[in-house]
């Protein structure tokens, strides 16, 4: 168990000496899987996508472009500006343990970002994209990135400001490319999903608990050392409930009534998680809360892309 947690980037991971291992860690797999999901909703979003070979080879070449190099490129970003932090938090991180080289991170860094720009450049060219939005977005999502764990701007230092970063990438930004790749982006659908993804700031929040200690000692103000834990698995709930509850009302606004009766359904097992994990002991339960709860979360954006992507009046907009 303790392997596989190893390999998917999480805490409680065993040590290792493998240098591919140790790569693969910093790169945090877990953690594509909202952007891969990303990109299929806005794949859905676009109602273009077709069950056809181009379609499925550059939807595949998209996730790719999202999740391993360009998320992987954030999170070994992130490490590499928090292995002071992770020091206190997490020490035996590949990092801080010493068990890979600055220099190793560094090149890590640039191939993972450079690889991730060519694919979007590609992406566009496959696409016939007069205005290469793929390459754009690409460019724009990995300066966000940058100024979320670089100083001197370190949004994270910020827990609003950097949470809601945070959640706009792993939502807004994959759909964005998703829909961009196969249709048209709307300023209406960039909105909706951009309003979406304050309920990603409250995903965002539950990854701070971990790094409580680290953050107080290093002056970050992160929302649970800002208003405290408990205050904080509560800012955290409010967030993901108040904002999936609003795109309830978007979809009974545009028409898709049976789309909202299904999100309010996926809605009512989150909170019931929320109680059984989150606000019961944010710190000790927070991985077991996201394991439960996100499936949900994250089929809610699946059937809210869909209803976009149907509706007759999203279309006019």
């Amino acid at each position: 168990m303790s392997d596989a947690r190893q390999l998917l980037g999480i805490k409680g991971a065993s040590e290792t000496k493998n240098i591919w291992k140790l790569r693969l860690q910093l790169m945090k797999p877990i953690t594509w899987i909202p952007l891969i999901w990303g990109v299929i909703c806005g794949a859905a979003a676009s109602g273009n996508f077709h069950w056809q070979a181009s379609n499925i080879l550059a939807s595949l070449g998209c996730i790719l472009m999202s999740g391993p190099l360009l998320t992987g490129y954030t999170q070994t970003i992130n490490d590499y500006f928090d292995r002071d932090i992770d020091a206190i938090n997490e020490p035996n991180r590949p990092i801080p343990s010493g068990a890979i080289s600055l220099l190793q991170v560094k090149i890590q860094i640039w191939f993972l970002l450079l690889s991730g720009i060519i694919v979007a450049y590609c992406l566009d060219l496959w696409a016939g994209h007069q205005t290469p939005s793929l390459l754009l977005l690409a460019l724009g999502g990995s300066f966000v990135s940058y100024i979320y764990s670089a100083p001197p701007l370190k949004l994270k230092q910020n827990g609003w400001l950097g949470n809601y970063a945070l959640g706009a990438s792993y939502i807004a930004l994959p759909w964005w490319a998703g829909q961009a790749l196969f249709g048209q982006l709307t300023w209406v659908t960039a909105f909706l999903t951009l309003a979406y993804s304050l309920a990603g700031l409250g995903i965002a929040v539950i990854n701070d608990f971990k790094s409580v200690e680290g953050d107080k000692a290093l002056g970050l103000d992160s929302l649970p050392v800002v208003f405290g834990i408990k205050n904080a698995s509560l800012i955290s709930a409010g967030m993901i409930n108040i904002f999936q509850l609003m795109m309830v009302g978007v979809l009974i606004l545009i028409g898709q009534h049976f789309a909202s009766v299904i999100l309010v359904l996926l809605i009512i097992p989150q909170i019931t998680f929320q109680d059984i994990w989150l606000l019961r002991d944010p710190v000790a339960f927070d991985v077991k809360y996201q394991a439960s709860a996100q499936p949900f979360l994250i089929l809610g954006m699946l059937v809210t892309a869909l209803a976009i992507g149907h509706s007759s009046l999203i279309a006019t907009l």
